[in-house]
């Protein structure tokens, strides 16, 4: 019996007989067979299905085998169709071809013939599909694999990274938290001459203020209490690849003299050592704060925002682009259930709705950890968050649900409420976990335990 090795195929005839006998044959020649009686049950069938090849006959009271062949290819360009008709001429051989057919047979069939032509065409077929994957996995690999959108605000990023991406120009992310900067960044690197170099990040609000000079570039051992062997700081790291300064607002002024002496002269210096060290490094920062403002203040450096600012590219909230939300959610929801085993939850109207009414603080990164927990704990965990979001006319009162008892629709208006109000104080306070607790009045531990309830990070709002 036939394990349909040699692929699936699909055969359109109005004839049983020759369905069956068509179906019978292939079989034994190792094909998988579908059939269908007319064009209308070939099109669903494709729909249903993924053929490597399809016969049809030519004529058909529905359509004939050229009209639905023109159908298919509209659906599935490079499909290989091959036509069969019981009156060949030479008219409808040269039509057939023409209008793309990739061989045309006469009836009575050989099946030996027919399963030799179609052997040629699903060995084509899966060579292109093998090819287009291929190429798929290389652009992903490339760096927009994560970024998923269609905004015209997106577009821009997008013309905007394959622009600069080949030059060793220092370019500068800026954007909400959550936007998505480092995503950008990858992809600028693997996009750049640097590509096959170590991609490598640091996050300028996670190092303390005394270890920011050996981290960035490295120390020599015995160079402080603490230093038992030498280190190698990112810079070197980074050397003849890309570094990413993510949060580079929060640097502090004394690393960012030492920071705009390395860009200039393209050289380090370990703490504890004496001789400067070469390094080739192509710099990309990112910020969600007004550089400009904090120029001004006198807590960044003009001279270094000058050095950094040398291709500027602005990343969009997620507020701005609405019309992405869809395709985001598709993505998230698929990769997560993935992930975890699990089949996607589809959105339901209401809450797309909500979504897009929302104004996501937490911007993607928000979105996507709402993705994961629809996943895991389904759409009723995520609708009252999301609609915290929703604001109200100013004539429509408080929000409420009447098809809830009173107790439970109660519920729902605090649990609003309280997300609501933490996520501003995160925001005002930057994700400081101490400032938000005592502003809100109550302990850190059940600040905790709330953010975990309702979905925040403290790493959204830094």
């Amino acid at each position: 019996m036939s394990t349909g090795g040699e692929g699936l195929v699909l055969v359109v005839d109005d004839d049983p007989g020759t369905r069956k006998v068509a179906r019978a044959n292939l079989s034994l020649e190792g094909f998988e067979v579908l059939v269908a009686s007319s064009g209308a049950e070939a099109l669903a069938r494709l729909a249903e299905s993924d053929p490597l090849a399809m016969v049809s006959d030519l004529k058909m009271p529905d359509l004939d085998g050229i009209a639905l062949m023109e159908r298919v290819h509209a659906l599935r360009p490079s499909l290989p169709v091959v036509l069969v008709t019981a009156h060949a001429t030479v008219e409808t051989a040269v039509e057939a071809m023409r209008k793309g057919a990739l061989h045309y047979l006469t009836k009575p069939l050989r099946f030996d013939e027919l399963a030799l032509v179609l052997r040629h065409a699903v060995a084509h077929e899966r060579a292109r599909r093998d090819v287009l994957r291929l190429r798929g996995e290389l652009e992903r690999a490339a760096g927009f694999e994560e970024i998923v959108g269609t905004a015209p605000a997106m577009r821009e990023v997008f013309a905007m990274v394959e622009q600069v991406a080949p030059a060793d120009a220092t370019v500068l992310l800026r954007g909400e938290t959550g936007t998505g900067k480092e995503l950008v960044a990858r992809a600028i690197h693997r996009r750049s001459p640097r590509r096959d170099r170590p991609f490598v990040a640091v996050n300028c609000t996670a190092i303390p203020k005394d270890l920011m000079e050996s981290e960035f570039f490295g120390h020599e051992k015995g160079a402080f209490t603490g230093a038992v062997a030498r280190r190698v700081g990112r810079f070197e790291q980074a050397d003849g690849s890309t570094l990413f300064l993510d949060e580079v607002g929060d640097l502090d002024l004394a690393i960012q003299a030492k920071l705009l002496r390395v860009l200039q002269k393209q050289e380090i210096t370990r703490v504890g050592a004496r001789d400067p060290i070469k390094v080739d490094v192509r710099i990309v920062a990112a910020t969600n704060r007004d550089l400009e403002a904090l120029v001004h203040e006198g807590r960044f450096r003009d001279d270094l925002f000058y050095r950094l600012n040398v291709i500027p590219l602005r990343l969009p909230p997620l507020r701005e682009r609405p019309q992405d939300l869809p395709a985001l959610l598709e993505h998230f929801l698929r990769s997560f259930a993935q992930r975890y085993g699990r089949t996607a939850p589809v959105p339901p109207p209401d809450l797309l709705a909500a979504a897009r009414a929302y104004p996501w603080p937490g911007n993607v990164r928000e979105l996507r950890n709402l993705c994961e927990r629809a996943v895991l704990m389904g759409w009723a965990a995520v609708a009252p968050i999301l609609g915290a979001g929703v604001a109200p006319r100013p004539d429509a009162g408080v929000p409420v649900d009447t098809s809830l008892p009173l107790l439970e629709a109660r519920q729902r208006l605090v649990e609003r409420f309280e997300r609501e109000y933490l996520t501003r104080l995160l925001k005002e306070r930057r994700g400081r976990i101490g400032e938000v607790a005592r502003a809100a009045g109550i302990a850190e531990r059940n600040l905790y335990e709330k953010m975990k309830a309702y979905g925040l990070s403290r790493d959204d709002y830094r």
